[in-house]
Parts: structure tokens; sequence; C-alpha cells
């Protein structure tokens, strides 16, 4: 299979290096297709692959003491396996896996480390979209605890809403409640609100957006802030 090329890339991150950049790197991916719940990263283990989504979006779940919520969401704005690699953590402290399923660019860990320390402009990007995925679980920590759960429903379905393409987002209520830490019935009550306000359309195994300005303005600044530092620091950069 031929490399992936620079004027093809969806992953939003790769879009941004220069051509050099890019080329220290091009050789070393692979596209994978990836299925709904597959691991990408596993908890109290070394990070030996990195992946840039192209399509879908793969979940950050934080697991305390059988208590599982999600702490973190990335889609072809971003990079899994960052943290632990451009910080020289090692072992991983959280499970990434797909939610989304799609297709991503998996890169192994030597190639990208060696790529990233001889170039500071591509370390530079990589550490400026650390930041961003740093404020996202700052965000998603105030947003759990400040506010309800139809207004949590709301950050994520645009959260969701931002990593598809189309307004159907794929999720199941039992998977919802484990996103936002409720039981299933606290999960399908916030869904009936937001659906009873002709947000959101239900159907089977998906959810329909059906006014993102409502949504943007139910979530309030739960949503929004992570967005405008990924634009100032990745796209304006």
């Amino acid at each position: 299979m031929s490399p992936p090329q620079h004027a093809t890339i969806r992953n939003r991150l790769l879009q941004r290096l220069s051509a050099d950049d890019f080329a220290r790197l091009q050789p070393h991916l692979r596209p994978m297709p990836t299925t709904l719940r597959q691991s990408l990263i596993h908890p109290n283990e070394p990070v030996t692959e990195l992946y840039f989504p192209e399509t879908g979006y793969v979940s950050v779940m934080a697991d305390v003491a059988g208590n599982r919520i999600e702490v973190g969401m990335t889609g072809r704005e971003g990079l899994v396996g960052a943290p632990q690699v451009l910080l020289d953590g090692g072992w991983a402290s959280y499970h990434e896996f797909v939610q989304g399923p799609g297709m991503v660019l998996a890169i192994a860990r030597a190639p990208f480390s060696a790529a990233v320390a001889d170039s500071p402009t591509l370390r530079r990007l990589l550490l400026r979209y650390l930041h961003t995925a740093l404020t996202q679980a700052r965000q998603i920590a105030y947003a759990n605890a400040a506010y309800t759960l139809d207004v949590r429903l709301a950050r994520w379905l645009l959260m969701g809403h931002d990593r598809v393409d189309g307004d159907e987002i794929p999720i199941t209520h039992e998977f919802l409640a484990l996103m936002l830490g409720v039981q299933r019935p606290g999960a399908t009550l916030a869904v009936q609100t937001l659906e009873g306000n002709r947000l959101i359309k239900a159907q089977r195994g998906r959810i329909r957006v059906l006014d993102r300005d409502g949504l943007v303005a139910l979530a309030d600044d739960g949503y929004g802030i992570t967005e405008a530092e990924y634009a100032r620091l990745i796209e304006e950069a």
C-alpha cells in the first residue's frame, strides 16, 4: 500500500504540518480501519503506537474504583497516544478505545519520536496540541461538576458532532450513559429532554442533531473554550 499523500489527508494536525515535517512521518504512517470499542491504548501498559484519526473518534476513559467516565475525546483534530510519548511518560494511565469507527493513520513510537526530536517545528505544533487536549480535559471536569445532565449531554453531542460527517452520531443509550458516568435511565431522560426541545432526534443506535445552535446555547461554557484554543493555536498559527 502506498503511503498517504499530504493533499488527501483528513487529520487536521497532519494537514497543518509543513511539507518537510510531513515527509518525516509519511513513510511510517499506516492506514488502519477501526471497529466499535476497539482498544487503542491500554491503561498501565507502554504506548508502542500512536494514531492520527482520519474518520471516527476515540474516547479516553477513566476507571477509578469501578466508576467509569469519559475524560476526553479525540477525532480528526488530534493524535491518540500523544501525552504518553511527547511527555515521555511511557505508560498509559487511561483506556482509549474507539467510540466512532472509521480510519486512523497508525505510526510506531520509535519513528514518531525520532521525527519529533529532529524537528523543532513538529515538536512545537504537537506541544500546542497537547495544550488543547489539557484544556479539553479541564473543561470536561468543569462541566461534569457544574452542569446538569442535559447540559452535559448537549456538550458531548457537540463534541461528537464536530468529529463526524453529517448530523448523525452513532451512539446507544447504554454507551451514552457510560460516557456521561450515569445510569442508563438518567441518560435516557436527558435524551428525551433534548428531543422534547427539538434539539435532537433519537433513533435506534444513533442521535441526529436537529438544532446545533440550540445545543451550543444549552451547553453554555461547557463547550467552545477548547475549540477556540485549538483554532488559535493550531489552525490560525
